[in-house]
């Protein structure tokens, strides 16, 4: 057959001379014949014609390299390595938010287990606020009270509370409860970064942040600015809203029947607590007993993002402001008592664009400094007075949102609308 070279093998002997060394008989046509003994062979190291040899160029270099990839082929592969990026990418992203949410999740169950252990040892929970109580407005100097507000030292918020109970005992044993919060003494520590009040799915940062007025200005005292420590969680004022001018008026409104929308005007004279109806408001003292609705049917603690507005584990200060990071057609700054607490709505004389009352769940778009607001994709995580831990949807029933979010209103929860 043409193109290989066969063996021939001429056999004459069996012998000594068998053995003998090969010697070469003749080259032709690029074949070479050795002789062995009695035997004769052609070389099996050519086993191929040169017919059969391929081209050099067909698959190799000129100069006997191999050739590099096409343009088309290289093309090709980076496509097939973006998709598979493009597919693998989101689940990362979802990987990491699932640990996030796990992470913010942690960080309110410690809040409610610290709220719970509180009231073991003081045998109530911590105030929303602790401010010198008045029912006039007249406060000695050194209270500093917010003629407006009727807001006043020593202004330590419900977290500040929870420090001893929250392996936070090294900044709060570096804290002069005795003092005001701005007080030099206490300069240092209150812009302390604690990483249980920080959400890890927060943009807003968690830095300490400067203390503004109503203006928008740097709050001083004593010529000094007021820097306060981050904090992402938020305490529930109830439904209603008793801050800035409420909290010094000589009455107040407030709803009776959220499903109907009546209202009453009651007395208030400096004491938030005839208005508020949730757990947390300017020295409030709540215990077990006043949660007549229920612990697992009373929201305490929630996200509220620094991408929305600033807040702080420390507490209020006197004619400080809270102001929104973004605008809306309903949003604006909100009284101090915002840098530590929200509420849920309807508030009396607390109106929309419409004229009517407004219940904002998390993430609702009216974008209030004083409403709950997270980062997480879909909804936001709460708290409730029996340390359980919850996702709240975007989408909740707003009068369901309101029934949770007071205390002693007597509603009927119906857990299928959450």
């Amino acid at each position: 057959m043409q193109g290989f070279v066969y063996a021939l093998i001429n056999v004459r002997a069996l012998g000594k001379d068998s053995l003998a060394a090969p010697s070469k008989l003749a080259l032709a046509n690029n074949k070479t014949i050795y002789r062995t003994g009695g035997i004769s062979m052609f070389c099996p190291s050519i086993i191929r014609t040169h017919q059969n040899t391929p081209s050099p160029s067909s698959h190799s270099h000129p100069n006997g390299k191999p050739s590099g990839f096409t343009l088309v082929e290289l093309l090709v592969v980076i496509a097939i390595i973006g998709v598979l990026v493009g597919l693998l990418l989101p689940a990362v992203q979802a990987a990491r938010e699932a640990a996030r949410r796990m992470s913010c999740s942690n960080n309110l169950r410690q809040i409610g287990l610290a709220a719970h252990n509180y009231h073991s040892a003081y045998n109530r929970f911590p105030s929303g606020y602790v401010s010198f109580a008045t029912n006039n407005g007249v406060a000695p100097p050194q209270a500093m009270i917010d003629p407006v507000t009727w807001d006043a030292a020593p202004g330590w918020g419900w977290a500040a509370g929870l420090l001893p109970f929250a392996e936070a005992t090294a900044v709060s044993d570096s804290l002069h409860y005795d003092q005001p919060i701005w007080a030099p003494v206490n300069s240092q520590a209150i812009s302390a970064r604690i990483p249980m009040f920080l959400c890890p799915s927060t943009t807003g940062g968690d830095d300490a942040f400067a203390v503004l007025d109503e203006a928008g200005n740097p709050l001083r005292f004593g010529g000094k600015e007021v820097w306060l420590g981050r904090s992402h969680y938020v305490a529930s004022h109830g439904q209603e809203s008793c801050w800035g001018e409420c909290g010094s008026a000589a009455t107040g409104e407030v709803f009776t029947n959220i499903y109907t929308s009546e209202t009453k005007i009651v007395p208030v004279d400096g004491d938030a607590s005839r208005i508020a109806d949730g757990p947390f408001y300017r020295n409030s003292k709540t215990r077990f007993r006043d949660l007549l609705d229920g612990t697992s049917n009373t929201i305490f603690f929630g996200e509220h993002s620094s991408a929305l507005s600033e807040k702080t584990w420390v507490g209020v200060v006197p004619g400080a402001s809270t102001h929104p990071r973004f605008s809306s057609p309903e949003n604006g700054p909100d009284a101090a008592a915002t840098l530590t607490l929200v509420h849920a709505g309807p508030s009396g004389g607390e109106l929309d664009i419409t004229g009517s009352p407004i219940i904002h769940p998390v993430n609702f778009p009216t974008y209030h400094v004083g409403q709950m607001f997270s980062e997480h994709p879909g909804g936001g995580y709460i708290c409730m007075g029996d340390g359980s831990v919850r996702f709240v949807s975007n989408f909740v029933d707003l009068l369901l949102w309101a029934e949770l979010s007071s205390m002693d209103e007597h509603e009927v929860i119906d857990w299928e609308k959450f």
